[in-house]
């Protein structure tokens, strides 16, 4: 295969050596790529490996012109409940992805089905947790096998604007309750700074704890309190604070941190990905949500064009209260022919998981073929 005179080619990496010493380049296909998140990352996804990885499962499908890195797939082998190819970054990370220089996406997201189709002889291919107008979907369109696409996770976004743009979206009475919230803070003295590169660990080792304060005596997600979650969020954060695509905020009440959120950004998307609270302005009344997200549009604005404030996967009661928009991940099941049955056996367990609401999600595209 060839691209603007260089010849193409494909390389399966599954060292991790290999795969730390790619940070420079993979930064540079990061850039090139516009549906990319920070989940897609260098920093990210090998923070990621460090800490969750499983020996021999490091599948890096990486493409090249004239050496030049122009498209990559990060994935990992899995054995269990089937063998699977999945994207690096687990649940933890709300969205995956692969990458593709937008110069070079007919030829690259082409290489990439390619090897992926090789790769599919054994193994299932199966893309969670994929945002709308991902460059998988690239990948997906190209696909000759059995294939299928599903609805995954429900994520709410915001136009990412300043918070009086905001406030203009929502209904007239609940619009001047969260202009008094706003107020309310001014009056308490709320604070908040973005921290320096240097403060990046020490604040988010507090953020951590605050999480865990917040969450005293109610039921929260076990991965957060594990040692090796603390690790990958340093490791990965304090490099992406230095390099723009991470920032940590803290919230100042009489001098004491009260409140840190992590926001995550990208060219398209500002997410905030985890914050901790003390529980303190629960008794204060302070409206945390509010008090949140007025720091993050205070942090985004003024936005690129295109760009949205993510609230994230979930679609708890408390984000509907900003009039947010609903979109869906999608999920991307890639199949040959000897894996075909791997495929059926994935979107059964789906449908049991998911009852005749999931049913409905798996109707194939007109152009879905096994």
């Amino acid at each position: 295969m060839t691209a603007s005179g260089h010849t193409l080619s494909v390389e399966l990496c599954t060292d991790e050596r290999t795969f730390a010493a790619l940070a420079g380049e993979w930064g540079r296909l990061h850039d090139a790529c516009p549906s990319a998140t920070p989940f897609q990352s260098h920093a990210w996804l090998h923070s990621w490996w460090l800490s969750y990885g499983t020996p021999d499962g490091l599948r890096l499908f990486l493409v090249r012109r004239g050496g030049e890195l122009v498209a990559a797939a990060p994935l990992m082998r899995v054995r269990h409940p089937l063998p699977k190819l999945v994207p690096i970054g687990g649940a933890i990370s709300d969205f995956c992805d692969v990458l593709l220089d937008e110069k070079e996406a007919e030829h690259g997201s082409r290489a990439l089905a390619d090897a992926l189709t090789e790769a599919a002889r054994t193994a299932l291919i199966d893309f969670r947790e994929v945002r709308p107008g991902s460059a998988v979907e690239q990948v997906y369109g190209r696909w000759r096998g059995p294939r299928r696409r599903l609805r995954d996770s429900t994520c709410l976004e915001l136009p990412a604007v300043p918070m009086t743009e905001l406030v203009k979206r929502l209904p007239p009475t609940r619009a001047q309750r969260v202009r008094n919230k706003v107020n309310k803070l001014g009056r308490l003295g709320v604070e908040w700074r973005v921290v320096g590169h240097d403060e990046t660990e020490t604040a988010l080792r507090r953020l951590l704890e605050l999480h865990r304060l917040q969450w005293q005596g109610k039921k929260m997600t076990p991965e957060h309190t594990r040692p090796q979650f603390l690790e990958h969020l340093v490791r990965s954060v304090v490099p992406m604070a230095r390099s723009g695509q991470a920032a940590v905020t803290e919230f100042l009440l009489e001098g004491a941190v009260v409140a840190v959120n992590l926001h995550l950004l990208s060219g398209r998307l500002l997410g905030d990905y985890m914050y901790g609270f003390h529980p303190g302005l629960r008794e204060r009344k302070v409206d945390v949500a509010t008090m949140l997200l007025r720091a993050s549009t205070e942090h985004v604005a003024p936005a690129e064009e295109g760009r949205v404030l993510s609230l994230m996967r979930g679609d708890e009661p408390h984000k509907y209260r900003w009039c947010p928009d609903t979109v869906y991940n999608q999920r991307f099941l890639l199949a040959g022919r000897r894996t075909a049955p791997l495929l059926a056996a994935t979107l059964c367990a789906a449908a049991a998981r998911y009852g005749a609401k999931s049913v409905r999600r798996m109707v194939p595209d007109s152009k879905d073929h096994w």
